[in-house]
């Protein structure tokens, strides 16, 4: 059994490979450091905090994450998952209750890391992840709107609606300056990976907007981090909070609720990585190490911090293979901190709520949105009740709904697929065991027995990949599978793609016609061929044969 603690950096030391890729890590170190910067200060200035606590996080977490974690290239610090969040703590517990509630959620990270429940992400429905960040990339994106106008409100609510009657309310005071530089940074946040993609967007913005600013217009003209928050500080002194004993159950709810998203979010940029570069992740050696980082973020002035799959992605893109990359990175950040800190209070607010926009467009996952629209009545309900709750009510009362929500609908389906009767063996089912026998080398069979949904798709899936690749022909049996949501095509489709890549030929049997009918909306008609899904296992085994021969 795998342990429950065992940080990939270390066993990268001993088998070479740190000392093999140091030179690649390092340069992918320095690319997503600077990546990082201005993606550190805008989420800490939408979370309601000072920009250098962004910093700090990328810093800190950044650091504790990449040397202890379960995954070679996973990029730690603050997202755009947590401004949401961190905006409510702050407003209703201040400061100090942030610090306390990030230190509990740490340990609750840990705890679930020791209890081996890495493998929690299975259990969470597709649609729900697609709701809650589609939700939380709206809500981003709303939060905005008044810095990227150069609106003067002095009180925004802090509803979805309230702050949009806000915004229209104060459409006669927007700052024609602000507009101006908001739009040009989105552009160059857009168009620039088209032509380069070493050089992030983000940071070429920040270069071309934030001299124009201090240079050319006149003082004033739009509102800045220092005029908004003052200098940025170098400090990475500790920092321990006031704690009220008989408070902390308080804290209990917004610490469960960074816990859990910031497993969610850590456990899918690492899944995510894994695809990129063919590796396998430590999932609870990964919990651990983002629970002691966000033990360590607040204590230094920082706030919640969890994998960040975009910049996670950037690493691997430029080169990053090991926990260097991401020590790298951490480094850089706090060399830029200690040497042009003074300057990055110029950058205009606007500047950073156009980096915000292009993030919460990124986040949105609309392609996924548009596609389980299409999908079984269940998955829509899930997806569109998490959305909403999260955008009108809130990210904690949407999880906790979601996965009830979720629950409660797949009993229904169970219930209602259920077989009303026991069918016996036909004749065909004997002249299968009889042709097992006989089966041509380079052939494989793998049989699903039972509902392809979230809980046993990652389990499934694995199984199928790990078989697959042994062979030159798999056929996976769906006889005994009543139905498949929009999770189970998910990691289907990732799993036929990654062995058809491997030069694995795939068949379906037993297919029934409402599970095809959900196959070929999920895409799996297109890639393994709508001729390649038949509804018996003779038919199949004959398809199967034949395409050996002809290898």
């Amino acid at each position: 059994m795998e342990k429950v603690f065992s940080p990939k950096l270390f066993g990268l030391i001993k088998d070479g490979s740190v000392k093999k890729n140091l030179s690649k890590d390092i340069l992918a170190g320095i690319v997503v450091g600077i990546v990082a910067l201005p993606l550190a200060i805008a989420f800490a200035v939408a979370s309601g905090v000072s920009p250098e606590k962004g910093i700090i996080t990328a810093i800190v977490a950044g650091f504790l994450i990449s040397f202890f974690g379960g995954s070679r290239v996973q990029i730690g610090g603050p997202t755009g998952a947590f401004i949401i969040i961190v905006y409510g703590i702050v407003n209703d517990y201040g400061l100090d209750g942030m610090i306390i509630s990030t230190i509990f959620a740490g340990v609750i990270m840990i705890g679930f890391g020791m209890l081996r429940l890495g493998t929690l992400l299975k259990f969470i429905p597709h649609p729900l992840i697609v709701g809650f960040t589609s939700g939380i990339a709206l809500t981003i994106f709303s939060t905005q709107i008044s810095s990227a106008l150069g609106l003067t409100l002095t009180d925004v609510p802090g509803s979805f609606i309230g702050k949009w009657g806000a915004y229209f309310r104060g459409m006669d005071t927007v700052n024609w300056y602000a507009v101006g530089i908001t739009v040009v940074t989105v552009l160059i946040a857009v168009y620039m990976p088209k032509i380069t993609s070493r050089v992030p967007g983000s940071f070429v913005a920040i270069l071309v907007v934030t001299p124009i600013v201090a240079f050319l217009l006149p003082e004033g003209a739009v509102t800045t981090i220092g005029s908004e928050f003052g200098e940025i500080k170098c400090n990475l002194t500790p920092v321990f909070p006031s704690i009220e004993w008989d408070q902390l159950s308080h804290y209990l709810q917004p610490a469960m609720t960074i816990a859990i998203l910031g497993a969610i979010e850590s456990l899918l940029s690492a899944v995510v990585a894994d695809g990129m570069i063919s590796g396998h992740h430590r999932s609870n050696t990964e919990l651990i190490a983002q629970g002691i980082a966000n033990i360590a973020s607040p204590l230094f002035g920082g706030i919640p911090a969890t994998g960040a799959i975009a910049r996670t992605a950037t690493n691997v893109k430029n080169g990053g293979r090991t926990p260097i990359a991401g020590i790298t990175h951490a480094v850089v950040l706090l060399l830029i901190m200690l040497f042009f800190g003074k300057w990055a209070s110029l950058i205009p607010m606007s500047c950073l709520a156009g980096i915000l926009i292009v993030v919460s467009y990124n986040m949105s996952e609309w392609r996924s949105f548009r596609s389980i629209l299409r999908a079984s009545m269940s998955d829509v309900v899930i997806l569109l009740v998490t959305f909403f709750l999260t955008v009108l009510v809130d990210l904690t009362v949407a999880i906790e709904i979601g996965v009830v929500l979720a629950a409660l609908l797949f009993m229904k389906r169970m219930a209602d697929n259920a077989p009303k009767e026991i069918i016996g063996a036909t004749n065909m089912d004997s002249d299968v065991l009889e042709n097992y026998k006989n089966l041509p080398k380079g052939l494989g069979i793998y049989e699903i027995s039972g509902p392809f949904f979230f809980g046993s798709a990652k389990t499934y899936c694995e199984t199928i990949r790990n078989l697959g690749v042994n062979y030159d022909v798999l056929i996976i049996r769906m006889r005994h599978v009543p139905f498949v949501d929009s999770t189970g095509l998910k990691n289907l489709r990732e799993t036929i793609l990654q062995l058809k890549n491997e030069g694995t030929y795939i068949v379906l049997s037993g297919v029934s016609e409402s599970v095809k009918k959900d196959l070929l909306k999920g895409g799996i008609g297109e890639l393994v061929g709508v001729e390649n899904i038949y509804p018996k296992f003779d038919l199949a085994l004959q398809a199967a044969k034949e395409k050996i021969e002809e290898k």
